[in-house]
C-alpha cells in the first residue's frame, strides 16, 4: 500500500519487492488515526474529482474556449493532487531497482492518456485508483484495530498504593512488587497478584468469553482483566512490556510475517505477471505495425494504455492478506491466537484432530476420592510421604494430593527426588525407597500388587515403600461441559477424533463413551503419543494436536498444527504452540477450524473474481472494445468488491 496522502507513508507497494501489502507495524502502537485524520485522505480526491467534473463539463459545453494550453492546465491541476504522490512512488521504486510496480504501471498509463490528448480519462484512470488505494488503505486500518481494540486493552495510568493513600502512576513506570488498586470497572495494566481477599474479572479481552471469573489471594490476574467487584488490590509481578498480554501482542504483531502458502504463491506470481503484462502491452503496441496495412500508432498506443490499467494486480494482491487478516482477527475475537495465515491456511484442511484428555476434554482439576491404604501401614504417615514427593511435582495430579492433605511434614528427610515422565515420583524419604505413580511405574521396579486396575473408572495413585505396595489413592478429573458437543462438531466438519492420555484404559475409555470419541489410547507414555500420531501421518492425512503445550512439545512439533489449552497460563505454551486457545473450552478447536475454512473460501473468491474480471477487461481492451474509463472502472470495481468481500471475516459470527 502506497501513500495517499502522508497518513499512509508506512505502508508498501503491494506489488513491490520484498514488502508487504499490510504493514507489519506493531499492533501496540497508539492510534494514529482519527475519523478527522481519515477524511483528510480523501481531500485530494475530492479536489480532483471537482476539477475532473468542471472540466468534463466545460469540455461538453464550452469547448470554444476550453481548448489548448487552458484545457491543459487545467486537468494538470485537476490530476496533480492524486496523480503526484503516484509519480513519487514510481521514481522511488525505479531508483532502487523495482521497475514493475502498480505505480509505475499507473504512471505509464495516465501520461500516456494526456500524450493522446485524452485528459479526462488520464484523470480519471488516477482519480479512481486513489480511490481504490484509499479503500484498501483503510481496510487494513480498520482490521488492525479490531485487533488491536480486541487485545490492547491496557489503560496507561494506574493508582499505585503508597502507605495508606495511592497516588496516580504511568503503568509503564510501575515497578515489580509495587501495590495497585483497581476499582470497581477498571481494567487492570499489569499482571500481578491478588492480594484482596476475592474479586470477580471479566477476562473477554483476554479469552472471548465475558462471563465472570472469580479470583481469591494468592491467585494470578492479568492485564486487560476488568474489576466487576469492590475495589481489589494487585501485587504486582511483571513489568508493563512483559505482561501476558503484551505478549499476545507481540505474538499478533509477528502473525503478519507468517504468510500462507497462497499469499506466497501471490506475491511470486505477481512479480511475473507485472513485467508479462507490461511487454504483452508494448507487444499490443508494436506488433500491429508489422501485421496490419494500416498501422495507426495513436489507436494501438490507446489500447496498451487500457491493457496496463486493467493488468494492474494490487487488487488481487491486497484482497489475499486482507482476508487472511481478517480471519486472524475474527478469531482474535473469539478467544483464538493464530500465529501467523499459514496456521490459518493448514486449520483449513485439517482431516484428524488428536486430543490429549487432561486438561483438553477433562477440567484437569483433580480431586481425592479415596485413600486406600494397607492395613499394616499407618495411613497418616504415607499421606505425609507422598505429600511431601508430590510437592516437587507441578502435575495436577500432585496439586490434588497438597490440597488433600494440606499441611506438608518438614521433619522428613527427602532426597533423590526424581521425576519419571509417564510413569510417576521416585525419592527416598528418611532412607526408605519411595515410589508415587501410576501402576506402570510399579511394574517397572518390579514391585508386586493385588489390584484389578481394569476395574478403575478414576486416576489411581500407586504407592510402595521398599519394594512393597502399600495402597492407592484414586483420584477424579470432571469431563468439561463442551467437551462433547466439540466431538459432535468435529464430526459435522468430517474431522476424525481421537483421544490420547497417560491415564489408565479404563479411566480414558470411560471418558471416550462419555463424548463419542471415534478412537482412544491409554497407558501413553510420551513416546507413545509421537507413535500415534506417526501413524496417523503415515496416511497422507493431516493432523492437529491439542494439548497443554509442555508436557505434549515432541507431540506439538510432530502434528501439522498444534493447539494448547489455556496458553494465557504458561509463556512455554506460547512459545511451542501454533494456535494458543485462550480460555480451556474445547469448543474452540472446532471454531478454529471453521475460520480456518471460511478465510480460505474467501480469499479464493477474489483470486477468481479478480482473474475473471481481468481477464474480460484484458481482452476487452487489446480487442479495442474498453475503454480506458471501463478498464479504470473494472479495475477500482474489482478491488472495492474484494475488499469488502475479505472485511466480511471481520463481521462474521462463528
Amino acid at each position: 500500500m502506497k501513500k495517499l496522502p502522508k497518513e499512509t507513508k508506512k505502508e508498501k507497494s503491494c506489488c513491490s519487492d520484498e514488502t508487504e501489502c499490510v504493514s507489519n507495524e506493531s499492533f501496540s502502537e497508539e492510534k494514529d488515526s482519527s475519523d478527522h485524520s481519515n477524511f483528510r485522505m480523501f481531500f485530494p480526491v475530492i479536489g480532483s474529482l471537482f476539477l475532473l467534473g468542471v472540466g468534463i463539463i466545460f469540455d461538453y459545453y464550452f469547448s470554444t474556449w476550453f481548448s489548448g494550453w487552458i484545457r491543459f492546465v487545467w486537468y494538470i491541476l485537476a490530476y496533480l493532487p492524486v496523480g503526484f504522490p503516484v509519480l513519487k512512488e514510481a521514481i522511488e521504486s525505479v531508483l532502487k531497482g523495482d521497475v514493475f510496480t502498480e505505480f509505475v504501471l499507473m504512471s505509464i498509463a495516465t501520461m500516456g492518456a494526456f500524450y493522446l490528448l485524452e485528459y479526462p480519462e488520464g484523470v480519471a484512470v488516477m482519480l479512481f485508483y486513489s480511490v481504490g488505494e484509499i479503500f484498501q488503505t483503510l481496510a487494513v486500518k480498520k482490521a488492525k484495530l479490531n485487533i488491536k481494540h480486541l487485545l490492547d486493552q491496557r489503560p496507561d495510568i494506574v493508582n499505585v498504593v503508597v502507605g495508606s493513600d495511592s497516588k496516580e502512576k504511568k503503568a509503564s513506570e510501575v515497578s515489580i512488587g509495587e501495590t495497585i488498586q483497581l476499582k470497581a470497572g477498571d481494567k487492570l495494566a499489569l499482571d500481578g497478584i491478588l492480594i484482596s481477599e476475592v474479586a470477580s474479572f471479566n477476562t473477554s479481552a483476554l479469552t472471548g468469553e465475558s462471563k465472570p471469573d472469580t479470583k481469591r489471594e494468592g491467585e494470578v490476574v492479568l492485564a486487560g482483566m476488568i474489576n466487576l467487584g469492590n475495589l481489589a488490590n494487585i501485587k504486582v509481578t511483571t513489568n508493563y512490556k512483559d505482561s501476558k498480554l503484551a505478549k499476545i501482542l507481540q505474538l499478533m504483531e509477528d502473525a503478519a510475517s507468517k504468510k500462507a502458502p497462497t499469499e506466497k504463491f501471490i506475491r511470486k506470481f505477481a512479480k511475473i505477471y507485472t513485467p508479462v503484462v507490461v511487454l504483452l502491452a508494448a507487444g499490443i503496441c508494436i506488433i500491429p505495425y508489422f501485421l496490419v496495412e494500416e498501422f495507426i500508432f495513436n489507436q494501438w498506443f490507446y489500447r496498451s494504455l487500457v491493457f496496463l490499467v486493467i493488468s494492474c494486480p494490487c487488487a488481487l494482491v491486497i484482497s489475499i492478506p486482507l482476508g487472511y487478516f481478517g480471519g486472524i482477527g475474527a478469531a482474535s475475537r473469539n478467544g483464538i491466537l493464530i500465529k501467523g495465515s499459514n496456521y490459518l491456511d493448514a486449520m483449513a484442511s485439517i482431516q484428524n484432530v488428536v486430543m490429549d484428555k487432561t486438561g483438553t476434554l477433562t477440567e484437569g482439576v483433580f480431586e481425592v476420592q479415596e485413600v486406600k491404604i494397607e492395613p499394616n501401614y499407618e495411613r497418616e504417615q504415607i499421606l505425609d510421604y507422598v505429600n511431601a514427593i508430590e510437592n516437587k511435582s507441578t502435575h495436577p495430579v500432585a496439586t490434588a494430593i497438597r490440597n488433600f492433605v494440606v499441611k506438608i511434614n518438614d521433619n522428613l528427610m527427602l532426597k533423590d527426588v526424581e521425576e519419571i515422565p509417564g510413569y510417576g515420583m521416585h525419592a527416598t524419604i528418611d532412607n526408605k525407597e519411595i515410589l508415587v505413580g501410576n501402576f506402570k511405574l510399579l511394574d517397572k521396579y518390579k514391585v508386586s500388587y493385588d489390584v484389578d486396575t481394569s476395574t478403575f473408572v478414576s486416576t489411581v495413585i500407586a504407592i510402595a515403600i521398599e519394594q512393597k505396595f502399600v495402597g492407592y489413592i484414586s483420584i477424579s478429573d470432571k469431563i468439561k461441559e463442551d467437551s462433547a458437543v466439540t466431538i459432535q462438531e468435529l464430526h459435522k466438519l468430517n474431522v476424525k477424533t481421537t483421544m490420547l492420555s497417560g491415564d489408565k484404559l479404563s479411566v480414558v475409555r470411560f471418558v471416550a463413551s462419555k463424548i463419542g470419541v471415534d478412537e482412544f489410547y491409554g497407558d501413553l507414555l510420551p513416546e507413545d503419543k509421537v507413535e500415534r500420531i506417526k501413524q496417523i501421518k503415515t496416511k497422507n492425512e493431516s493432523v492437529a494436536f491439542v494439548g497443554d503445550g509442555i508436557n505434549d512439545a515432541p507431540v506439538i512439533a510432530l502434528s501439522d498444527v498444534g493447539l494448547a489449552m489455556g496458553g494465557l497460563g504458561s509463556d512455554a505454551t506460547i512459545e511451542i504452540s501454533d494456535i494458543v486457545i485462550q480460555d480451556d473450552q474445547p469448543k474452540k478447536i472446532p471454531m478454529a477450524i471453521r475460520i480456518g475454512r471460511t478465510t480460505k473460501n474467501i480469499v479464493w473468491q477474489n483470486i477468481c473474481l479478480a482473474f475473471f474480471v481481468k481477464a474480460i477487461v484484458l481482452l476487452l481492451g487489446a480487442g479495442g472494445l474498453a475503454t480506458m474509463w471501463e478498464a479504470v472502472f473494472a479495475d477500482v470495481g474489482v478491488a472495492l468488491l474484494a475488499i469488502l468481500n475479505s472485511i466480511r471475516m471481520q463481521m462474521k459470527k462463528f
